[in-house]
């Protein structure tokens, strides 16, 4: 069973917010779910459900939901971050003067940040530091979790990652439940990498089926995804291991094959011979992949790290190329011995 009782600000109000919410009031925890639009926190008041993302699924009453940045921290003892990564920063530039010292910060958001291609965590603690606010520990919760699953209590797994061990282990606590299972792990660089670089294979696996280039296709393009992301991860100091777990081959396998995915929903709708820019405009949630491809390219570059995959997703999601071409540039690559070794 949990352990004590915590009181926890959710920052953001999307699905994986909801589910957060959903499973620490039930393990007895007090919540408040903080959203940055008033008129979608009051209709969520109304009818006590994510309508727009998990329709169906209701919020418990004791969930506290709420609009003001002061009210949203109130006695907070833990904070959970779940707001998509490109927002990331103005919504802690505005938060931050609220935020209670010594009140740990858990991130589960899934991407790099463009133009400063820091990890969310990150840009969370450099915000802090700009607002000469105490430095909080961080950790990050990450794994294949898909929202619309967890939210009828379908088995599921995810690895929270911490320097602060102690920290890793509390929210292991808080989360913990008989068809939810939370590992503990240190390599918290490993786990926010892997968490945004497999949305971007998984737009790939997306093209992939839009093609109906067949399984064989994506089991081979799902491996060599790994090992490039691997590769990137190690590069900037993760570990190895860390990508063959849950946070790694766990969330990238559940990200290339459910058709609930918005990453390979995104890449699928590009195979069939859509436009980036309709795709997303359809769409109720954010796509995390696609900026992430913005940054990993250059992460790449920085790291001198060679990743085929994502270059050829970058080529056609913003440099026009047809996925046939990318396609072929791919399977036309100089021949070489297979490796997996990330050194």
């Amino acid at each position: 069973m949990p352990g004590s009782t915590e009181q926890i600000s959710i920052v953001g109000s999307g699905a994986m917010a909801t589910v957060c919410a959903i499973i620490l009031a039930q393990n007895g925890h007090q919540v408040c779910i903080w959203g940055a639009n008033p008129k979608s926190i009051a209709a969520l008041k109304e009818t006590r459900q994510n309508d727009r993302l998990l329709a169906g699924i209701k919020i418990p009453d004791s969930v506290r939901l709420t609009s003001d940045d002061a009210d949203c921290f109130n006695g907070a003892s833990i904070i959970l971050s779940a707001v998509p990564t490109q927002y990331l920063r103005s919504v802690w530039n505005r938060l931050a003067e609220f935020v209670p010292v010594n009140a740990p910060i858990v991130s589960v958001s899934k991407g790099i940040e463009n133009q400063t291609l820091l990890r969310p965590t990150q840009v969370i603690a450099e915000v802090l530091d700009q607002k000469s606010k105490p430095k909080a520990a961080l950790a990050v919760m990450s794994g294949p979790n898909i929202a619309a699953e967890m939210a009828r209590y379908l088995p599921a797994m995810a690895v929270v990652a911490s320097a602060d061990d102690a920290l890793a282990r509390r929210v292991q606590s808080m989360f913990r439940t008989p068809w939810f299972r939370v590992y503990t792990n240190t390599d918290a660089i490993g786990v926010e990498l892997a968490g945004a670089t497999k949305n971007v294979i998984a737009i790939a696996a997306g093209i992939l089926d839009g093609m109906k280039a067949g399984d064989n296709a994506k089991a081979a393009l799902v491996t060599r995804g790994l090992v490039e992301i691997t590769r990137l991860g190690v590069a900037m100091g993760a570990s190895e291991t860390t990508f063959q777990g849950l946070a790694g081959l766990g969330d990238l396998l559940t990200t290339c094959v459910s058709p609930l995915g918005r990453n390979r929903h995104v890449g699928e709708q590009i195979g069939k011979g859509r436009v980036l820019e309709a795709i997303l405009s359809e769409m109720e949630s954010i796509a995390e992949g696609v900026p992430t491809t913005l940054s990993l390219v250059q992460l790449a570059s920085r790291h001198q790290v060679e990743m085929p995959i994502t270059r050829g997703v970058h080529s056609v999601l913003f440099e026009g190329k047809d996925v046939r071409f990318a396609l072929t540039d791919l399977m036309t690559r100089d021949p070489k011995p297979e490796r997996v070794d990330f050194a």
